[in-house]
């Protein structure tokens, strides 16, 4: 089988290229140019796809005999990623690029290469699995790996059937340790290489910095209010805040105050308690179902909101298409509140081990006991108690 790898210079595609491989495929490794304005110097390790990055999927490449080609996708990151990002955060929402540049650039435009190339499979070092599912619908499903820490299917959900059915995860059986040492035995150059967890193209892991550089139009100044709209304060842009944020407010309030919502047509940004920071469910846009073709009727899942956070037992259901927005929506319902829940981010959908889907975080549901105010702010939707 001739599989294409996406070598981002670290531990784990290296191995994933590596596995392969051994195992007698025809294997080329491909690593992507995708920082804007060219490559960045030489010199520190600053995350995948650098050119330190590039270097070191090269050497990997000629030590295990492979071949190795850069593809320049600069172009497509800039207008897919680098773009909906800026916009998503002036539209008063935290974006999470990782999941656009899965869909649209590694599993979207890359597979289309690798196809062109004649490529049976696409490969990455995500710990993910696919199978097939065995109630004879066909289907291909997205199952959390054998190392639960490195789960990283929250980031994948927006894949489809055709790409799933290509797609190639040899790291599903491993733990990170168990490739940490394959690295080591088969002497790779990035066996001890530390992981990059930053956003590739801001380094520094300052998403503030790098708006107030490329997007001067995100720093206008706006009021923060409490959730009866008492003004406590101002801010520089609703761009620098994100719900759940405690740290950087400016406020001298006496006692600890967490954004709520983030309003963007009226500059303002809603601080309240902790409870005031919860929310009882979630309106998500644009789903991708994994498991099945379609959300018919209400389904039990466990919800997870954040990469980090812990799957939370919910109810999840078709809801109506988004006023001023006609696409499909999801209705999520916790069986407790949960913390921040964040438009702009995604919520994921399981059962078990296995991704039922996921979708965009649209807005947060809160219950009539929570203040009007905080229902002015477009991330929120007051449901009854």
């Amino acid at each position: 089988m001739r599989v294409v790898v996406a070598m981002s210079g670290g531990v784990d595609s290296s191995v994933a290229a590596a596995l392969l491989a051994e195992a007698g495929h025809e294997v080329i490794g491909v690593t992507l140019q995708i920082w804007p304005g060219g490559l960045r110097p030489p010199g520190r390790h600053v995350g995948c796809c650098s050119i330190d990055a590039v270097e070191d999927a090269r050497r990997v490449a000629d030590r295990l005999g492979i071949a190795h080609y850069v593809f320049n996708f600069q172009e497509l990151f800039e207008r897919a990623v680098i773009g909906p990002f800026t916009r998503a955060y002036l539209d008063g929402q935290t974006p999470n690029p990782c999941i656009w540049c899965n869909e649209r650039v590694k599993f979207g435009a890359l597979l289309d290469r690798a196809v062109q190339l004649g490529a049976d499979a696409l490969a990455t070092g995500h710990y993910a699995r696919v199978e097939r599912a065995s109630d004879g619908s066909g289907r291909y499903l997205l199952l959390r790996p054998k190392d639960r820490a490195k789960d990283q299917t929250y980031a994948l959900w927006p894949l489809t059937q055709r790409q799933l059915e290509r797609v190639v995860f040899p790291l599903a059986p491993y733990t990170k340790q168990e490739v940490r040492e394959i690295a080591r035995k088969l002497r790779l150059p990035v066996a001890s290489k530390p992981e990059s967890q930053e956003i590739c193209f801001i380094p520094d892991d300052d998403y503030r910095r790098y708006l107030r550089e490329h997007a001067p139009e995100a720093q206008q100044p706006g009021e923060i209010v409490d959730t009866t709209g008492h003004v406590l304060g101002r801010h520089p842009g609703v761009a620098f805040f994100t719900v759940g944020q405690r740290k950087g407010l400016g406020l001298a309030a006496g006692r600890p105050l967490y954004v709520v919502a983030v309003d963007p047509a009226s500059r303002r940004v809603v601080v309240g308690d902790r409870r005031e920071a919860q929310a009882v469910g979630l309106i998500g846009v644009r789903p991708n179902w994994i498991a099945r073709a379609r959300l018919e009727g209400p389904m039990r899942v466990e919800a997870r909101i954040r990469r980090m956070a812990a799957d939370a037992p919910a109810t999840i259901e078709p809801a109506p298409a988004e006023t001023g927005a006609p696409e499909p929506a999801v209705r999520c319902h916790f069986d407790e509140p949960q913390w921040a829940v964040t438009p702009g981010q995604s919520v994921v959908f399981y059962r078990g081990d296995v991704v039922i889907g996921g979708a965009v975080i649209r807005r947060g549901l809160v219950d009539a006991s929570r203040a009007a105010h905080t229902t002015s702010a477009r991330p929120y939707e007051v449901v009854p108690r």
